[in-house]
């Protein structure tokens, strides 16, 4: 089992930025990558971007990239998302996730809020 807890969420204009966490705890050198969700209301959850636990590789969604920077700290078991230059459409639930090898998630946070404002 893998316990992931994200936190960072909240309330920014557009143009501004956050950074989220995501601690992980448990069995998570089972895990090969880690990743980044969102889910806006009446929307399918999407993939934002994953990181390789391992060697530090990343890939993003078209719609962040360049704007979304996913990183990773080995030594405190946590994966951040630092999130600049937001839009409104970026408003939504955000969610951790632990993945396998094949890139299929596993574990899931519990998901923290992030709304940006016009």
């Amino acid at each position: 089992q893998v316990q992931l807890v994200e936190s960072g969420g909240g309330l920014v204009q557009a143009g501004g930025s956050l950074r989220l966490s995501c601690a992980a705890s448990g069995r998570t050198f089972s895990s090969y990558y880690m990743g980044w969700f969102r889910q806006a209301p009446g929307t399918e959850r999407e993939f934002v971007g994953r990181i390789n636990w391992s060697y530090g590789s990343t890939r993003y969604a078209d719609s962040v990239k360049g704007r979304f920077t996913i990183s990773r700290d080995n030594a405190k078991n946590t994966m951040y998302l630092q999130m600049n230059s937001l839009k409104p459409e970026d408003t939504a639930i955000y969610y951790c996730a632990a993945m396998n090898i094949y890139a299929r998630v596993d574990y899931w946070g519990q998901g923290t809020p992030v709304t940006v404002s016009s």
